[in-house]
Parts: structure tokens; sequence; C-alpha cells
């Protein structure tokens, strides 16, 4: 192929891929049936709930999204942990506030302190704990949007040792399982 050939196809196709990823972006963003209004959250609003020991407060759910994400941050003393799941639907990404979480992805574990951010995709096993003697604030980010269902759902099983039948059951109505 000669070089101007190849420069035309070239410029062909990256105009073609731009034109596509231009329009898929247009689609979101101007579909007359989403309504985006901004929302300001407050530092003490959400909505605040205890999930098998997770202190949450639910700051943007798909509703305030068009689905995208849902916002998270969780405040919860040392020793609390989340034992190791896989999310088949959803990609997660810790931010860690304040304190320290020790999170384990695959077969890897390291330790965030404040300001350290982790990328957990789905469909790989993780985990976490909060280390050392101090209270953790971490901000998660759930992408898509609508595991904050699953979580309110957990929130009303009655106080005490969770009965984990039951909560496998929830887990499993969101694609979610322990290993």
């Amino acid at each position: 192929m000669k070089r101007t050939e190849f420069i035309k196809s070239s410029i062909a196709g990256l105009s073609m891929f731009s034109i596509s990823k231009l329009g898929a972006y247009s689609r979101l963003s101007s579909d007359k049936s989403i309504s985006q209004e901004p929302k300001l959250i407050r530092n003490k609003d959400g909505i605040k709930q205890i999930v098998l020991g997770d202190h949450q407060t639910i700051k943007l759910e798909s509703t305030d999204t068009n689905g995208l994400y849902t916002l998270i941050e969780q405040h919860n003393n040392p020793g609390m942990s989340i034992p190791k799941h896989v999310h088949e639907d959803e990609d997660e990404v810790f931010h860690v506030l304040e304190g320290r979480l020790e999170i384990s992805i695959g077969e890897k574990v390291k330790v965030l302190s404040a300001g350290d951010v982790v990328f957990c995709p789905r469909k790989v096993p993780h985990s976490w704990k909060v280390v050392g003697d101090k209270k953790t604030k971490v901000m998660l980010s759930i992408f898509p949007a609508g595991l904050e269902n699953m979580f309110y759902e957990m929130a009303q099983l009655p106080e005490g040792p969770p009965d984990l039948k039951v909560v496998s059951q929830i887990c499993e109505k969101y694609n979610i399982r322990f290993v």
C-alpha cells in the first residue's frame, strides 16, 4: 500500500471510530426520556443503613445517575470486614478517605491508607477489612448502579448474627456469590 493510500485509509478509519464513539455518547446524553438534574449531597446527607455490620450512607443511587453508578460512603470500626465474594455484573472503586483498609483482590493483598484508590473489576474475588486502630471512611463507587437495591434489602434483615442462607439468597438475586 502506498503511503498516501495508507494515510487516507487510516484517517477514514479513525474518523469512523470517533464518530461511532461520539454517537454513543450523544445518545446517552441527549435521550429526552432521561432527566439529569444536579444533586447536592451535604456531608451528613444520604440514606444511612447498616448492612452486615457495614455502616453505609448511600450518597447517589441509580435514580440519581441514570443507572451509571452508585456512590456509598462507608464508616467502619477496626476489625469490620466483608468476606471474599464475586460480583458478576459490577466493578467497584474504593477510595480511602480516612484510616486503613486491607483489601484482597484475586491473589493480591494490599493495605490502603488515606488517599489510596483501588479498582476491583467484576468477576474477580475480593474482600476487605478495616485494619489498624482507627475508624475508616471509604467512598465506594459501583459501576453500573443498582447494587444499592441489594443493600436496601439486606439492611432490612433482623439485628444479630445474619442467617447466611438468607444472605446468600439475596446476593444470588444480584449475581453476587461468596467464595
